[in-house]
């Protein structure tokens, strides 16, 4: 026998995994290092401050949490097997709840008010796909519609001759405004982050300007939204309750041979989607500190699309939430700000292009390599993108990278399928 002690590594446990990964961690590690390092270098090339400052960071902030919340609602849905297209409704329920319970209770019955809502929405489209059967896309398509209609009745029974205020289109404004904070020292107080950011040096004042905006300021419903994506990836990933959800939407008839209570764990996901999606609306309602009619704006479609993007993983979901809430602040911050986003897509697509050709899938490598020649030429030309174009962004973003992720999307086997037992 040789005498040569062998080592193993330790395990890692599922947070530890999580957080630090293997090689796909590092590898995320360094891609986010990589697109910080390039941001930066577009940043001094093109001269906008907007790009990494901590106000563009803190409204990306702003943006991206409704959007997180609704995609991870989305989420739980899809595992589950039921495509969820009501997403926006639910929100819309959401934002009404939290505006009635919010003017009344503050805060906290603000929060409660909105995933009761939500909840419900959940709960209608469970019925109605899961119990009765009807198409997924059509009973969210209805829930879409019911829910605007439903908000602009109960505000018209509720908040007409007010004496608290409100109208047809409006509740009255919260009683109370959920807390904040910022990191003492570095965000707050001598505020060594903002004095870094300030100097715009390269690399070192666009990560402290990114750190201050997401350290600056912090609502609690931020702080939750935040820690509810690793809180997803672990009871869906790592617990039996996920495991058995998931297998619903890869494979329900051998899920039930399995003796997996497939309609109850329907029935059960959906509802906490439409909790989700309600939180995302309660969100809205925080920014506002009031519920207004129309205030969602299609959020819940843009938080679908993070989900797809995100090829219905938790993080991936993240990363398109914080993609498409970055292009909205810029917009919103430097309307120059964001044809500088033409040469940081321009740099994008020609890595894509080079990366396609050592694939030798050259008509995708010449496609990248177009569309990367006409965005620098756009970059070089264009002073300033008009009004229209610049507000359209985030949509734009959004069409952009699902055209792009397209590729590698692989949906839950048998989402969107109507289950029956016994018929499969």
């Amino acid at each position: 026998m040789s005498t040569a002690a062998t080592t193993t590594a330790p395990s890692r446990g599922p947070v530890t995994e999580l957080f630090l990964g293997g090689g796909r961690g590092r590898r995320i590690t360094w891609l986010v290092v990589g697109l910080l390092v390039l941001v930066s270098a577009v940043r001094v090339v093109s001269g906008q401050e907007a790009l990494t400052s901590s106000s563009t960071m803190s409204a990306t902030l702003l943006l991206a949490v409704p959007l997180l919340l609704v995609a991870l609602g989305g989420l739980f849905a899809e595992r589950a097997g039921v495509v969820n297209i009501g997403l926006d409704g639910m929100m819309i329920l959401g934002t009404w709840g939290a505006g009635f319970a919010g003017y009344q209770w503050g805060w906290q019955g603000a929060v409660v008010g909105g995933i009761l809502m939500g909840a419900l929405g959940g709960l209608l489209h469970a019925v109605a796909t899961v119990t009765f059967g009807v198409d997924h896309v059509i009973s969210g398509v209805a829930i879409n519609i019911l829910a605007a209609g439903v908000v602009r009745f109960l505000s018209e029974t509720l908040y007409t001759d007010n004496p608290a205020g409100g109208g047809v289109t409006q509740s009255p404004a919260l009683s109370s405004r959920p807390p904040t904070f910022s990191l003492p020292v570095l965000s707050s107080g001598p505020d060594l982050l903002g004095s870094l950011e300030s100097k715009h040096w390269f690399l070192v004042s666009d990560l402290a300007g990114v750190l201050r905006g997401v350290s600056a300021g912090v609502g609690v419903l931020t702080v939750i939204a935040v820690l509810l994506v690793p809180a997803a990836y672990l009871l869906l990933w790592r617990t039996a309750f996920g495991l058995r959800l998931r297998s619903c939407g890869e494979n329900p008839a051998a899920a039930d041979s399995l003796g997996v209570p497939v309609y109850r764990l329907k029935y059960t996901a959906v509802i906490i989607s439409g909790a989700l999606a309600g939180l995302g609306g309660v969100f809205l309602v925080f920014i506002a500190n009031i519920y207004r009619e129309g205030q969602t704006n299609g959020r819940g479609f843009i938080g679908l699309a993070a989900l797809i993007f995100g090829n219905w993983r938790p993080g991936g979901l993240a990363a398109g939430a914080g993609l498409f809430g970055f292009a909205d602040a810029l917009q919103l911050r430097s309307r120059t700000g964001v044809v500088a986003l033409l040469l940081l897509v321009a740099v994008l697509l020609l890595g894509v292009a080079v990366f396609q050709a050592s694939r030798r899938r050259f008509a995708q490598a010449v496609t990248a390599a177009v569309f990367a020649a006409a965005s620098l030429t756009a970059y070089l030309t264009i002073d300033e993108l008009p009004e229209g174009i610049v507000s359209f962004t985030p949509h734009i973003t959004t069409l952009l990278v699902l055209s792009l992720a397209s590729q590698r999307l692989r949906m839950p086997k048998a989402d969107g399928l109507v289950y029956r037992r016994g018929e499969h």
